[in-house]
């Protein structure tokens, strides 16, 4: 176990790519501690930052902001940090779960209120994401880990080299770019969690560091549907691409939930109605009884329907109200649906898992409505988006060269796989066209090394994946000249190697002149 002066360690808690977290007693306190370590010394600048995380941290006094009590040395030189135990766990354990909205803005307003501390220090944090948001035992959220935190006057340091920090999953359309960043970066990162929070799911989350990158920077805002609805003007403002459309600054998003809240609260709020007391109704005075003859006289009965025609009347207004009623229920259930369809959309789910993706929700909204066309236009956008992630792993394994091989996870299959979903695509034919090319290119490289078998063996790979390909049919049939052309000339090479070891004249001349 570790040994740190004045503390009792009691375990790992977490383990990170530079530090390790441990929990551990401080004794002159008696308090518990999370004691963050340095895994190593090779590194100097690193060791300077990770102190100077210390000190910054230690100057900002905020309750959402992580409380550090202690630095110091181990005895191989490792610098520690000792910080407030938060034993609520993080934001990140409860990746997938969907909120309620309150319970969501509450996290939100309080991580923005620190981020107006850090802001004000004229720091930017850049690692905004459910990990770095812990949670005390009685709910509170509180920002942490502020290892990669950057003056803003100091934030060309790391963009001018192009290096991008942060999480790529939360990370802003600039930070993405390795753009310099201020305060709306934050504000961006934040948006994403509210709105994870929110759906239960993050659009942004690609199958690559790439997707996710290019997924922040294109990547239209899903819109929220139902009771979620009231909801998307504050992402509109959080995530939009351009950081002049964001909340300039904290203060004003913190002012926009509290104008959410006041106005929940008002949609919200009962008038009670006025009861009299008993003892008021004692009180008041009655009315004099009519002692005219005009008013003891009682008004003529009016006739009215038959007892069996109020029954058949009865019977049809409560066919027409169930129907009615049977009509609502079902469309509630169908936007219910098409809401669901969107967001598995919006999340990339689009037909895993079978019973939670955006092709189930649509389907079970033409069960129901057999010509909705919602749905069916959810359906074609689910194939598209099918058939354009499949182009796009096509994309990838052909700048990685793995053009048929492994089975399954090649170039071909994934051009292929779009091509079964959608015949006619035209970038899944020019992907296969590129394939062939770099077979043909391929087989003339081997060629220029006399490996004539691989180059057949290319050739051969290139027709199976374009039969028709006029370059790779002329390799084909230009293989046995260029074989008997190469065999000429080793034996006319071989030749003259014999010739020269047969002649002792010409061996002396050049063992001497050699």
């Amino acid at each position: 176990m570790l040994e740190i002066p004045g503390y009792s360690v009691h375990g790992r808690l977490g383990k990170g790519g530079m530090a390790e977290v441990y929990l551990a007693t401080q004794e002159s306190l008696h308090r518990q501690v999370a004691v963050k370590v340095l895994q190593r010394l090779d590194d100097e600048s690193f060791s300077k930052r990770f102190v100077k995380e210390a000190h910054l941290v230690a100057s900002l006094h905020h309750p959402s902001i992580i409380t550090i009590h202690d630095i110091g040395q181990l005895a191989d030189g490792r610098y520690y940090i000792a910080m407030e135990f938060v034993a609520g766990g993080d934001l990140a354990q409860h990746r997938g779960e969907r909120f309620e909205p309150q319970r969501a803005l509450d996290i939100v307003r309080q991580i923005a209120a620190a981020l107006v501390v850090v802001h004000d220090k004229g720091m930017v944090h850049r690692d905004i994401k459910p990990a770095n948001i812990l949670f005390r035992e009685d709910g509170t959220a509180v920002l942490s880990d502020f290892g990669i935190a950057k003056e803003l006057e100091l934030d060309s340091e790391l963009t001018q080299y192009n290096v991008a920090v942060g999480s790529p999953a939360y990370s802003s359309p600039e930070q993405a770019q390795c753009q310099p960043l201020d305060a709306r970066s934050d504000i961006y990162s934040l948006g994403v969690i509210l709105l994870e929070m929110l759906t239960g799911a993050n659009p942004y989350r690609g199958s690559s560091y790439t997707q996710t990158v290019m997924n922040h920077v294109q990547l239209e805002l899903p819109r929220l549907v139902g009771a979620l609805e009231p909801y998307q003007f504050l992402l509109d403002r959080m995530l939009a691409k351009d950081p002049e459309e964001r909340f300039v600054d904290c203060r004003v998003l913190l002012a926009s939930l509290a104008e959410l809240n006041e106005g929940e609260m008002d949609h919200t709020r009962l008038t009670p109605t006025h009861k009299p007391d008993t003892r008021e109704r004692a009180t008041r005075p009655r009315k004099a009884a009519a002692t005219t003859p005009q008013a003891a006289a009682q008004p003529a009965p009016r006739r009215g329907l038959p007892v069996w025609g109020w029954a058949l009347l009865g019977v049809i207004l409560l066919a027409v109200g169930s129907g009615f009623g049977y009509h609502l229920l079902q469309q509630k259930k169908i936007d219910d649906l098409l809401a669901q369809g969107e967001l598995r959309l919006g999340a990339g789910s689009l037909v895993e898992p079978a019973g939670d993706s955006a092709e189930h929700y649509f389907n079970q909204v033409l069960a129901l409505d057999a010509g909705n066309a919602a749905a069916t236009a959810g359906l074609a956008r689910v194939l598209q988006a099918r058939v354009d992630g499949l182009v796009a792993l096509g994309d990838q394994r052909l700048a990685e060269d793995r053009l048929l091989q492994p089975e399954g996870d090649s170039a071909v299959a994934y051009y292929q796989q779009a091509l079964a979903l959608q015949p006619e695509n035209s970038r899944a034919f020019a992907g296969l066209e590129q394939v062939a090319r770099r077979f043909a290119l391929l087989a003339e490289d081997a060629y220029g090394h006399r490996e004539f078998t691989l180059a057949q063996e290319y050739i051969k790979g290139g027709l199976a994946v374009a039969p028709e390909d006029p370059q790779l049919l002329q390799l084909q049939a230009d293989h046995a000249t260029r074989v008997r052309k190469a065999q000429v000339v080793r034996n006319a090479s071989q030749a003259r190697q014999q010739q020269q070891t047969a002649n002792p004249v010409k061996r002396l001349w050049n063992r001497i002149f050699d």
